[in-house]
C-alpha cells in the first residue's frame, strides 16, 4: 500500500500543522546543501528561486535556450485564487470543492485542499513581482469566469497570463543566479536519474550544443519537466514538450499514476491537415463571453451569417443550463465531438463548432453607450463600441486566431474543435512531493497529485507555483535536515560511471540503426494510435488493439529508425529519437492504463460506461483509487494502488446542469 504521508487531524488543519512540525535545516546548513531543479517554467523556476533565496545552492536545467522558453508561457487565460474579490460567495472551500468535483472525485483530498490555500499567497507574491495582472478602473485587480465554477475567481493579464506569471519567476531566478546561489544549464537534457543507496543523488545530462554526456551530484533531484500531451504528436504543447526526464526516473522506480487520465481542450484551432505538427489553443476565457453553436440541421453547408438565430443550437446552454458555455473542459469537448459526429459539424472538415462573440460585442457596445448617456445609438457605433471593449480584454487572442487562419473573429464566429492539452497522470508523489524515489521530487504538470480525471481551467498555473513557492521550500527541509551530514557524493562513485554508460549505449545504439524511416514518421503514426484508440473516447476493442500495435511500432522503430548527423555535436533529430523512444512505451503504459481502469470519469471516458445522457459513469465502488505503474520490464508493470479517502466532500454524480 502506497503511503501518502497525509498529516492526521482536520483537513482545514493539516498544512498547518504539518507546517508547525516539519523538520528544519539551519541557514549554515543549508549552504552545504546542493539540490538539483530539472525544468524551468512556472513550478521549476519558482522552485529552484525559492531555494536559492532560502541559502540552498541550486543547478537549473531545462532544454531551452532560456528559462523564458518555457511551455508555461503558453498558458493564456489565467490563474485561480480563493480571494473572494467579487464579493460572490468564493472561499478556499469553494475553490477546493470546484477542483475536487472538477476532477470527478479522483483527487487526493489533502493535496487539494493545501493548494486552495496557498492560493491567494500567489497573488500576493506574483503582484509584489510586477505580474501585470488587469484590473478595474479603480485600480483592483480583475476576475473572469472559467469553466466548472459558477463564481469569478480567475486572475488573469489580458490573454498572456502565464508568460507574465513566468516573466515573474524568471526574473526571480535570474536574481538568485547573479547571487550564485543558482546556476543555470540552458540546452541541457537530463537522460538519467542517479540512485545511490536508494536515495535520488543525482543526474546525468546530455549538452545539446556540443553532445557531451555529463554528470552532476546533489542531495535531492526535483522533477518540474511539464506533462506528456506529445505522445499524442498533435497537441497544444509546445514541440519540444517531452516525457524524458519523468520517463527515465520512472524506469528507476518511480511510480507513474493515473497515464491515462488525458485533458482535451474543448476551445482549439481545428486541424487543417497532414501538414501540421502541433495545434493551436484559444484560451478557455474565451468562454466566458463567448457562445458555443451548431446549425440545428446536419449537414449545413451555409454560412454562419446565412443561419438564422433560430436554426442555432446552443447546446451547451441547452444541455447545462446551470453552467451553460462554462461546463467544465471535459464536459464541453464531449459534447462538441457529440455534435460533430452527429453531422451538425461546422467548416470545411465538418470538424469544427462555432464559437460566437456577436452577442457579447452588441451587449458591451450598449454597456459603453449607457456609460455615455447615449441614445438612439447608430447599431454600427454599438458594435464598434462593443469590438473596443473585446480587443481590451481579448484582443491578442483574436490577433493570434487571424493570423493563423485568415478569418476576422470579430466579424465571423471562430471555429474551434477539442485537442489534447494537458495532462492530469504523472509520477506518483506523497504529500510532500516526494516520488517513490526517496530524495526524488516532482512538482507542477510533471506529477499526478492536484487535478484527478480532469483539471480546472486556469488551476495548472496555480499548482506550479504553489508547488514552487509555497509547498517543496517546507517538505524538501523535512528530509534535507537529515541529510546534513551526508556530502554531495562524488560524481566518480560507480552508480554515476554505470548510469553514464547506459546513457551512452542508448545513443550509440540509436545512432547505429541506420534505418530507413525517420522519427518524424514514428512519431506521427504513434500520434494517430493514440488519438484514435486512446483519445476523448476509448473502449476495451481499441486500447486492446492499440497496445499490439504499439509493441509493433516500439519493435519497428529500434530496427528501422534513421537519424543523421553525429553524435557528439548539436543534432536535434537525435534528441528527437530519445523522446520519441520514451513516448512509445509511455503510450503502451496510457493505453493498459486505460484499459485497466473499467469505468468513465473526468477526461477518461470508456465508451462502454456512460449514463443514458451520455455522461461519465464513475465507478467508486471499485476504482476510487490512484493507479500507481511499477516498470518491471519491457512490456510488463505492476499496478499499486493508493485508496482514495474523502473525509469533507461526498461524491456524486457530476451534473453542471
Amino acid at each position: 500500500m502506497l503511503d501518502a504521508k497525509i498529516p492526521a487531524g482536520d483537513l482545514n488543519s493539516k498544512w498547518t500543522s504539518y507546517k508547525d512540525h516539519c523538520k528544519l535545516v539551519n541557514p549554515a546548513n543549508k549552504r552545504k546543501m546542493e539540490v538539483i531543479v530539472i525544468g524551468t517554467g512556472l513550478a521549476g523556476a519558482s522552485a529552484a528561486a525559492a531555494l536559492g533565496e532560502m541559502g540552498y545552492k541550486v543547478k537549473a536545467f531545462c532544454f531551452q535556450d532560456s528559462p523564458r522558453r518555457a511551455h508555461s508561457i503558453a498558458a493564456q487565460g489565467g490563474i485561480n485564487a480563493a480571494k473572494n474579490y467579487q464579493n460572490d460567495g468564493d472561499s478556499v472551500f469553494r475553490l477546493f470543492y470546484d477542483t475536487i468535483k472538477g476532477g470527478d472525485y479522483r483527487s487526493r483530498e489533502a493535496n487539494v485542499h493545501r493548494l486552495a490555500e496557498v492560493s491567494g499567497n500567489i497573488i500576493d507574491q506574483c503582484v509584489a513581482q510586477g505580474v501585470p495582472f488587469a484590473r478595474e478602473y479603480g485600480g483592483l485587480l480583475s476576475n473572469r469566469s472559467f469553466g466548472g465554477t459558477q463564481v469569478q475567481r480567475t486572475f488573469y493579464a489580458a490573454g498572456q497570463t502565464g508568460q507574465q506569471l513566468l516573466i515573474g519567476a524568471y526574473q526571480a531566478l535570474e536574481r538568485q543566479v547573479a547571487l550564485g546561489n543558482v546556476k543555470m544549464y540552458n540546452r541541457h537534457e537530463m537522460l538519467d536519474v542517479v540512485i545511490i543507496d536508494g536515495k535520488a543523488r543525482g543526474i546525468i545530462a546530455r549538452n545539446l550544443v556540443n553532445g557531451e554526456l555529463e554528470r552532476h551530484a546533489g542531495h535531492a533531484v526535483l522533477l518540474c519537466s511539464g506533462g506528456y500531451g506529445n505522445v499524442f504528436y498533435l497537441s497544444t504543447n509546445a514541440m519540444g514538450s517531452n516525457v524524458t526526464a519523468a520517463w527515465k526516473a520512472h524506469k528507476k522506480g518511480a511510480y507513474f499514476s493515473n497515464p491515462c487520465f488525458t485533458q482535451i481542450h474543448p476551445t482549439c484551432i481545428p486541424v487543417s491537415g497532414d501538414h501540421q505538427s502541433k495545434l493551436t489553443l484559444m484560451s478557455e476565457s474565451l468562454r466566458n463571453d463567448g457562445r458555443i453553436w451548431v446549425p440545428t440541421k446536419q449537414n449545413d453547408t451555409r454560412k454562419a451569417s446565412e443561419i438564422p438565430e433560430e436554426e442555432r443550437d446552443y447546446y451547451l446552454e441547452r444541455r447545462y443550463p446551470a453552467f451553460g458555455n462554462l461546463v467544465p473542459r471535459d464536459v464541453a469537448s464531449r459534447a462538441a465531438k457529440e455534435r460533430c459526429d452527429a453531422g451538425h459539424g461546422v467548416g470545411t472538415s465538418r470538424q469544427a463548432v462555432y464559437l460566437d462573440y456577436a452577442a457579447a460585442i452588441e451587449r458591451y457596445g450598449n454597456i459603453e453607450a449607457g456609460k455615455k448617456d447615449m441614445h438612439n445609438v447608430d447599431p454600427a457605433a454599438i458594435v464598434s463600441m462593443g469590438r473596443e471593449v473585446v480587443k481590451e480584454k481579448y484582443g491578442n487572442l483574436f490577433d493570434m486566431y487571424e493570423k493563423i487562419t485568415g478569418e476576422n473573429p470579430y466579424e465571423l464566429p471562430m471555429r474551434i474543435f477539442p485537442a489534447v492539452h494537458y495532462t492530469m497522470g504523472g509520477l506518483w508523489v506523497d504529500y510532500e512531493l516526494q516520488t517513490s524515489i526517496t530524495g526524488l521530487y516532482s512538482l507542477g504538470e510533471a506529477n499526478f497529485s492536484d487535478h484527478g480525471a480532469n483539471r480546472l481551467g486556469a488551476s495548472a498555473l496555480m499548482q506550479g507555483l504553489a508547488d514552487g513557492y509555497f509547498v517543496i521550500p517546507y517538505t524538501i527541509g523535512n528530509y534535507l535536515a537529515d541529510e546534513i551530514r551526508n556530502p554531495t557524493p562524488s560524481t566518480d562513485d560507480a552508480a554515476f560511471v554505470q548510469a553514464e554508460k547506459e546513457v551512452a549505449d542508448r545513443i550509440n545504439t540509436l545512432k547505429n540503426i541506420n534505418g530507413t524511416q525517420t522519427v518524424e514518421s514514428f512519431h506521427k503514426r504513434l500520434g494517430k494510435i493514440m488519438w484514435d484508440k486512446c483519445g476523448m473516447a476509448r473502449n476495451a476493442e481499441g486500447l486492446t488493439k492499440a497496445i499490439e500495435q504499439i509493441r509493433q511500432l516500439k519493435e519497428e522503430f529500434w530496427r528501422d529508425v534513421k537519424i543523421p548527423g553525429d553524435i557528439n555535436e548539436m543534432n536535434w533529430e537525435l534528441d528527437k529519437a530519445n523522446r520519441v523512444a520514451d513516448f512509445i512505451e509511455l503510450g503502451e503504459l496510457m493505453c493498459m492504463d486505460a484499459l485497466d481502469r473499467k469505468e468513465s470519469c473526468g477526461g477518461h471516458f470508456r465508451e462502454e460506461y456512460q449514463t443514458e445522457e451520455g455522461e461519465a459513469l464513475r465507478d467508486d465502488a471499485d476504482y476510487m483509487y490512484v493507479a500507481s505503474w511499477e516498470y518491471k520490464g519491457n512490456h510488463n508493470w505492476d499496478l499499486h494502488k493508493e485508496p482514495l479517502e474523502y473525509e469533507v466532500v461526498k461524491p456524486t454524480q457530476r451534473s453542471y446542469k
